[in-house]
């Protein structure tokens, strides 16, 4: 019996529009009847999910910053920071790119250096609760840093995503959108939070959901007893065989396989 879902937001239950499907409440409220837990897990910050899913926000767990934290009952019940020196070591080599543009990603707040007007435009669509700072590395001696997340002024699968991976030794370089990637700690991932929040909710594999259209949601995807990937998801994804795939984003298919799901 399905007992928890988590699910992807941007590429995954988002359709381009970006805008929830008008289903998505009415079936969070459902699952919550059935004892079942609906969990938002996405690379963005724990505020603006909070934002974003407030008229459920007691019905629901969260993952947030790709795996970063995990959020249930009002509180964060698992953490996996990425240690000051290893952010101030990526820091070090993310800003000898040209066109990357670094955010310091915590818990409750989100920190940038660059006054970079089209950074700045695009990160303030996602993160509802940043600040600017003059030195990241403070930031990063003084905070409980969750990844770095770094804007890509290209497309990412072109730029970044090709240039950091081998230059950022000893941690996990992502890739986690269009023009996003994240760097975090080799072990931090969703699903570690996935699995955090199993053990929380006391909660079988079996009896366990999960949808992903990109590797950041890959361990996830691993760690549910049963994942689906949608037609538009990254082809490395698709062919790992990790994941059944559904149908595109754009046609709402996540919301329509979770309706079958609960019905």
């Amino acid at each position: 019996m399905i007992k928890l879902i988590a699910s992807d937001l941007d590429g995954t239950l988002l359709p381009p529009t970006k805008i929830l499907p008008p289903d998505t409440f009415p079936f969070i409220r459902k699952m919550k009847g059935k004892g079942m837990v609906f969990v938002p897990a996405s690379g963005r910050q724990l505020p603006n999910l909070k934002i974003m899913f407030a008229p459920v926000l007691d019905d629901i767990a969260i993952i947030a910053e790709n795996g970063g934290l995990a959020w249930a009952d009002g509180r964060i019940i698992f953490e996996d920071p990425t240690p000051a020196e290893g952010v101030k070591y990526a820091l070090g080599i993310i800003e000898k790119q040209e066109g990357l543009y670094p955010l310091l990603s915590c818990a409750d707040c989100a920190y940038y250096a660059s006054g970079y007007e089209p950074f700045v435009a695009t990160l303030k669509k996602s993160y509802s609760s940043c600040m600017r700072t003059d030195d990241l590395y403070a930031v990063a001696d003084r905070e409980k840093v969750l990844k770095i997340s770094v804007w890509d002024e290209r497309p990412c699968a072109e730029h970044g995503g090709i240039i950091l991976p081998p230059l950022i030794k000893g941690m996990r370089a992502m890739i986690s959108g269009y023009d996003w990637l994240d760097v975090s700690a080799p072990q931090a991932n969703k699903g570690r939070a996935f699995e955090a929040l199993l053990a929380y909710y006391g909660v079988p594999r079996e009896d366990s959901v999960a949808f992903g259209d990109h590797m950041n949601d890959y361990e996830m995807l691993k760690a549910a007893g049963r994942a689906y990937i949608p037609q538009n998801g990254f082809e490395k994804l698709k062919e790992s065989g990790v994941g059944q795939i559904i149908g595109p984003h754009r046609e709402l298919s996540v919301i329509k396989k979770i309706g079958e799901l609960i019905s």
